[in-house]
């Protein structure tokens, strides 16, 4: 077996490069994993790119494996599925996700790895995180049986959030978006499609996640009396202004963020980060969420597909990279 490996690295903001890297020695309690498939995170992952991380959130947005510091050189990434070349017999040859950047083969601890449910297909896996953020939204939202839920920008998390709340009894599932090109997509996770300009307002819960200060306006506007806004957007270091005047406060709203670091309150109690993800990864198994691949590029072509996708993120959900 090669001891080599090739990873993509920010070499510095808005520039990418694929450099090779030798793998460490496993020891007893890790495994060697191949890369299949990875995921890009569009949102995160094009502000990492451009280098808009605050110097405040430089170890809180740390991701599990990176390597290199903010802004750059740095090698990030959390959504990585391979199949175990080396490890204990019970996991050779499985099949496994991990928090790992983009790189062809690594070596990581045992407990890192997780089982993909044998229902759930490796190249739908990649959706994983991105599952695990928006059960944890939904939790954080708290939204009951028969709400009137409306989910502001229909990127990857905001259309996983209206794909999750179209399934608990009795709610009327509304994702909102300026792209008309999601209606399909609307449809197909048993939601509603509205443009901002059509959208009523009285919502019981509101859950923004366009990463725009427009959508958390609108947010704002048509949130129902005493109702609660979950902000699931990342806004990196940009400055978000707040209307907290018109009816803010005779509506006695709440603004609460999510996020996925954090285990949700209500939950945490019984539910660890690992029980989460676990969850997640078995959610996978509905041949639905396929629609929020929306393009697949070999590893090779990373450096010009991230700045890309960073530039132009219009038409993106979950980016697909294939591993040779």
């Amino acid at each position: 077996m090669v001891d080599d490996s090739r990873a993509f690295w920010i070499a510095e903001p808005g520039r990418g490069e694929i450099r090779t890297e030798v793998l460490p020695t496993p020891s007893a309690d890790e495994v060697v994993v191949r890369t299949l498939y990875s995921g890009i995170s569009r949102g995160t992952e094009a502000l990492v790119f451009h280098g808009r991380v605050p110097v405040s959130e430089y170890e809180r947005m740390r991701a599990p494996f990176q390597a290199g510091e903010f802004p750059g050189p740095l090698k990030y990434g959390y959504a990585s599925v391979g199949r175990v070349e080396q490890g204990p017999p019970e996991l050779e040859n499985r099949h496994v996700f991990a928090l790992y950047p983009h790189q062809t083969r690594y070596v990581v601890p045992v407990r890192s790895v997780h089982l993909l449910p044998e229902t759930v297909p490796p190249s739908r896996a990649v959706l994983a995180a991105n599952v695990e953020t928006a059960v944890n939204g939904v939790w954080d939202a708290a939204l009951g049986v028969g709400d009137r839920v409306v989910v502001i920008g229909a990127g990857t998390v905001g259309c996983l959030v209206a794909w999750l709340a179209a399934r608990v009894p009795g709610c009327e599932v509304e994702l909102v978006d300026t792209n008309p090109r999601r209606a399909e997509i609307a449809r197909a996770l048993g939601a509603r499609f509205e443009h901002p300009e059509t959208v009523r307002d009285g919502a019981d819960v509101v859950i923004h996640a366009s990463g725009a200060a427009q959508g958390l306006d609108l947010a704002l506007r048509i949130a129902g009396f005493e109702a609660t806004i979950a902000e699931l957007s990342w806004y990196g270091d940009q400055v978000v202004p707040l209307l907290l005047g018109h009816g803010f406060h005779a509506r006695r709203l709440t603004v609460k963020s999510s996020q996925v670091g954090h285990v949700a309150p209500s939950q945490r109690a019984r539910w660890s980060a690992d029980r989460r993800l676990r969850l997640a990864l078995t959610l996978l198994a509905d041949p639905t969420l396929e629609a929020l691949i929306t393009g697949e590029s070999d590893f090779e072509a990373l450096p010009d597909v991230m700045a890309r996708l960073a530039a132009h993120p219009e038409d993106t959900l979950c980016h697909r990279i294939r591993y040779p």
